[in-house]
């Protein structure tokens, strides 16, 4: 029988197993799962808000790790996580081309009313 030795001497303690797959993961490993970004609602919150991503296997996988990652303290009401993949935005150097044709449009902005003191969020 050997010992495992490390290199200061000592013994080394066994590495643990290899987590078992769930067989959500169709045979891939945790690194090629998908990237999802997450998004949560806060009890005094109006919208979602960015909070993180992660890799899950799924979406199911992924909404329950959102929720044990990003809701510890029970914060959120709401959680939505999209693959990474299926978002598409612009870029910050379209700025101009992308949002300014709306300058021109003055009726678009609400200068020409009056928003009551009782209107929140406004």
């Amino acid at each position: 029988m050997t010992a495992d030795l490390t290199a200061e001497g000592g013994r080394s303690t066994p590495s643990p197993p290899p987590l078992a797959s769930s067989g959500r993961a169709s045979g891939r490993g945790r690194r090629d799962w998908p990237l999802y970004e997450v998004f949560v609602r806060g009890k005094r919150g109006l919208n979602h808000v960015h909070v993180g991503s992660l890799h899950a296997a799924d979406d199911e996988m992924a909404v329950h790790a959102a929720r044990d990652v990003y809701t510890r303290r029970n914060e959120g009401v709401s959680i939505w996580v999209v693959k990474a993949a299926d978002i598409t935005a612009s870029s910050p150097d379209e700025k101009d081309p992308m949002f300014a044709p709306s300058g021109d449009k003055v009726y678009r902005h609400p200068t020409f009313y009056e928003i009551p003191d009782g209107v929140p969020h406004m």
